[in-house]
């Protein structure tokens, strides 16, 4: 029996982390209790960390018990017959109130050898960036193990490193290999493959509340980077009710959806949706009823929903798989 479609919100799964702020609850309105909040997980099928719906009938149900009751239904046919019951994204937004460390994420055929998971290919869109906010992305110029290593050892590796200046609506797209970290100062939406397999490099000496240093993963790390110089920023149009493309990848698609009126949306089943809103409001019309969404708002449509209205005046993220 089809289960009841309509747009599905989740709970956000909160995470502390040693670099995280209160910016989550200020600029994105997240129901936090900590000082040191750095990321809100909106979609995760992650071991441990899985989506409870949040709004209408099916609330209190997990993601992971709809897509296995409904799997077409809520993932689309193509996506299923890729991934079987599996959700292959994670969704998050992170609040960087000191510098993330610098680490790097293994790819597909790396990840499943050692961790028995999905690589970690991810997107980076900036929802709000404090003045000389930076990421660091990848090398300056092309490196090896050995450059790499001996920098590591002296405690020089942001020398070697490419540190990029950033704006609100600045986008990046890392791919696995790529040696990285958020800047302090940062709003970030994330999209990525469903994995946490991240190896850490270096954590500029910081310790905790008990005087413990973060765990590093240099041997791991060696096979997993991509030692070449490579371009990260993605640039897009942004025309006002239109589907202005982003990125397109093996993994996912990104859209930038500036919406301001009516914008009617047809869909082919074949993928689930996802929208994130980066700013404004907006609400989806489906069935004869509204849902209303704000930013820092993140809303799955199912697949089997093939027809709804978008209104509002909002910047949009619109991501699914092709």
């Amino acid at each position: 029996m089809r289960f009841n479609i309509y747009p599905l919100q989740f709970e956000p799964i909160l995470k502390e982390r040693i670099w995280g702020g209160t910016k989550l609850k200020s600029v994105l309105n997240k129901p936090i209790t900590s000082k040191v909040t750095g990321e809100s997980w909106e979609i995760s099928t992650v071991e441990g960390d899985v989506s409870v719906v949040s709004n209408g009938i099916l609330a209190g149900k997990s993601l992971n018990e709809l897509i296995d009751s409904n799997p077409e239904d809520i993932l689309g046919t193509d996506v299923y017959k890729r991934f079987g019951k599996q959700f292959p994204l994670l969704f998050k937004y992170l609040d960087a109130r000191e510098d993330l460390s610098i680490q790097v994420h293994p790819n597909d055929e790396l990840a499943k050898k050692r961790h028995n998971s999905f690589g970690k290919t991810e997107m980076w869109y900036v929802m709000q960036a404090d003045k000389e906010a930076r990421i660091i992305v990848g090398f300056k110029e092309n490196s090896n193990a050995n450059e790499y290593l001996e920098n590591l050892k002296n405690k020089t590796l942001l020398s070697i490193l490419d540190d990029v200046k950033v704006k609100t609506g600045d986008v990046f797209f890392l791919e696995t290999g790529t040696v990285h970290a958020i800047g302090a100062g940062l709003v970030i939406a994330e999209i990525q493959q469903t994995s946490d397999i991240t190896y850490r490099l270096y954590d500029f000496d910081r310790v905790d509340s008990h005087g413990n240093s973060r765990e590093l993963h240099v041997d791991l790390a060696l096979e997993a980077i991509n030692y070449n110089k490579i371009e990260t920023k993605k640039s897009y149009n942004t025309t006002l009710n239109q589907s202005n493309a982003v990125l397109d990848c093996p993994y996912f698609k990104t859209n930038f959806l500036p919406l301001d009126g009516k914008v009617e949306v047809n869909k082919n089943g074949k993928t689930f949706t996802v929208y994130m809103c980066v700013d404004g409001n907006f609400e989806i019309e489906s069935n004869h009823t509204k849902f209303q969404y704000k930013k820092g708002d993140t809303v799955l449509i199912p697949a089997a929903l093939n027809s709804f209205i978008l209104n509002g005046k909002a910047s949009i993220l619109e991501i699914y798989i092709s």
